[in-house]
């Protein structure tokens, strides 16, 4: 516990540069606090103390603002920033390494029951405020951006942004060309255009299907009454 309490101290000193010493990560970090508590309501599961491990994982997220279940297995140098509003389902697996922002979410889909929540292998980071749910797995090295919603398994080393997230970069290299400073807006002008073009469009084809309904309405020629030869 205390081999693990220091590789967990140095991870958040590896990765966040707000960090100045040990005491202050030691005594300021909720992030760490919550990682503490889990490893010790982590083993009191195991132990079968199941009631009790649930009870202070909810003291634990009271002080905290984290919820971690007691049932989630997570390896060494996990680092949570900040962490506000992260929550770990019971069947998460987190791997060595493993960084998350504030607001994510490891969770299920549903009801299922069994292995519901997702896998996350070593040296993951995961962006503020994405949510990762079912049981699926995000390969080693991979990022995944901010506002993310992951449903599909994500292989080694991609980067996945968006809602729902799509790979922009495997094995380091870009496969999309995603910037969010240039992603488009209702506002910008080839939005404008798109739309506009788009309504000239449907108007017509309003036209034509009115044109199609009055044709298909005027009677046939073989079906004009011809006057009578006699």
């Amino acid at each position: 516990m205390i081999g693990q309490l220091g590789r967990d101290i140095q991870a958040v000193r590896q990765r966040d540069p707000a960090a100045r010493s040990n005491l202050e990560i030691l005594l300021c970090y909720s992030g760490l606090h919550a990682i503490i508590a889990h490893r010790i309501n982590h083993q009191l599961w195991r132990w079968g103390l199941r009631l009790l491990a649930r009870w202070l994982s909810q003291v634990a997220k009271f002080f905290t603002g984290i919820e971690i279940h007691p049932g989630a297995t997570i390896g060494e140098g996990f680092f949570i920033d900040h962490g506000m509003g992260t929550v770990i389902g019971e069947t998460s697996e987190i791997g060595d390494n493993v960084t998350l922002f504030q607001g994510v979410t490891l969770g299920g889909t549903g009801k299922e029951r069994g292995k519901r929540h997702p896998t996350l292998a070593d040296d993951v980071t995961v962006g503020a405020a994405a949510q990762i749910l079912g049981s699926i797995t995000i390969g080693k090295g991979s990022v995944v951006g901010a506002g993310a919603v992951v449903l599909d398994d994500i292989p080694e080393y991609c980067t996945v942004v968006g809602r729902k997230a799509y790979v922009v970069r495997r094995g380091g290299e870009r496969v999309y060309d995603f910037r969010h400073d240039r992603a488009m807006r209702a506002e910008d002008p080839a939005i404008q255009h798109l739309m506009e073009r788009i309504e000239h469009l449907e108007q017509q084809l309003a036209t034509l299907r009115a044109q199609c309904r009055a044709i298909a309405d005027e009677p046939s020629a073989e079906s004009v009454a011809l006057p009578d030869p006699d």
